[in-house]
């Protein structure tokens, strides 16, 4: 009988692709996961899970040439964010479609911070890409998604491990995969997000010369 897990995936920007190697590992050693739950770079790994698309993302994402990964940046040189976010997310769908994620075939949970109010923002039904969005919006990187009378950016701010959001049945394995190194909360300092400020101003300044 094989052993059911639900599965929580941390925030950590690049180092969460190893998301993907942890998901293969429990599986080769026969553990069955039946939910999931991510944030940040854990909620896209995580929704591509659930989607069960997650070895074509894999295999998409192997098989970038430094070319092609820099063609995914698109820049905005906004005051607020670097980056918009929208072609990367155009590429993740024409491998995995947008779906509800309550039509999902696991159950699956992101996590995002409301910028203006500070509270925690919980994904369990709506778009999967809104959510996916919403919880790696990395403050004054990427462009923010703006919902209701919501700001909604890295969920890494309150919950970098959501354990207590991922939905866990009656004798299921806890699970959490945490590929951070550093407090990401104490990072986001006000001189760290005035250093960030300034470097943007910087960039834009460059390029509209």
């Amino acid at each position: 009988m094989k052993k059911n897990v639900a599965l929580v995936l941390s925030s950590g920007g690049a180092r969460g692709l190893a998301h993907i190697g942890a998901i293969e590992e429990l599986e080769r050693r026969g553990f069955n996961i039946t939910s999931v739950a991510g944030c940040s770079m854990g909620s896209l790994i995580g929704g591509m899970y659930a989607a069960g698309k997650l070895s074509e993302v894999k295999k998409w994402m192997l098989g970038l040439s430094k070319k092609q990964i820099f063609s995914l940046v698109d820049f905005s040189f906004s005051r607020n964010h670097l980056v918009k976010g929208i072609k990367v997310m155009d590429a993740l769908k024409e491998i995995v479609p947008d779906v509800n994620i309550e039509d999902l075939p696991i159950p699956y949970t992101a996590v995002a911070t409301d910028w203006n109010s500070g509270r925690e923002i919980v994904f369990r039904s709506g778009s999967l890409y809104e959510a996916i969005r919403s919880s790696i919006s990395i403050p004054l990187f990427f462009d923010p998604i703006k919902k209701d009378e919501m700001l909604l950016v890295d969920g890494a701010l309150v919950n970098a491990l959501p354990l207590n959001r991922v939905a866990r049945n009656r004798g299921d394995l806890l699970v959490g995969v945490n590929v951070n190194t550093h407090n990401y909360k104490e990072e986001m300092t006000p001189n760290y997000i005035n250093m960030l400020l300034r470097s943007i101003a910087i960039m834009v300044d460059q390029n509209t010369k």
